[in-house]
């Protein structure tokens, strides 16, 4: 009965994320030119995000969760919110790699893994409660899906470092 219960769980947690995962994986493969930071460094002297944040791979992002959202039963408003928190997460890992001189690319253990779930999650909450159980089984996985999609992404030319 309990490990019924986790799986039912981490189903609905990870249809819950499904936009986040989407967003997340499809700025990079939507990547574009354009700096979100215009290629301005902060006061540090340091990259504010890095080359790799731009506008366009954040819209296109953004367009491939919600979708992905939507297409999993999930409303457009919260998909919205989901792709958007996890978006703005993963902005924020890039700032603070930043500030810890980590380069574009370089890893970030569990920085890397939770940046955007965390944004994700913060955002979403605000308009639908997820079960907390199922927030904490997702955030479990989700070492796994990153090791994998980073996998997949290095093995499609996409990233050109596998983690």
């Amino acid at each position: 009965m309990i490990v019924q219960e986790v799986f039912e769980l981490g189903v609905r947690g990870l249809l819950f994320f499904t936009p986040a995962y989407f967003a997340n994986a499809f700025a990079l493969v939507f990547k574009g030119k354009k700096q979100i930071d215009f290629g301005k460094n902060f006061v540090d002297g340091k990259p504010i995000f890095g080359s790799g944040k731009t506008f366009r791979g954040f819209l296109l992002g953004m367009g491939t969760g919600v979708i992905a959202g939507v297409l999993t039963g999930t409303s457009l408003l919260l998909s919205f919110l989901i792709s958007l928190g996890a978006l703005l997460g993963d902005l924020a890992g890039a700032f603070l790699k930043r500030r810890l001189s980590i380069r574009p690319g370089d890893p970030a253990p569990v920085l890397d893994q939770f940046d955007f779930m965390l944004g994700a999650a913060i955002l979403s909450q605000s308009w639908m409660r997820l079960d907390p159980r199922s927030i904490i089984i997702v955030m479990a996985l989700t070492p796994l899906v990153h090791l994998v999609s980073n996998s997949v992404a290095f093995m499609l030319r996409i990233k050109k470092v596998p983690w």
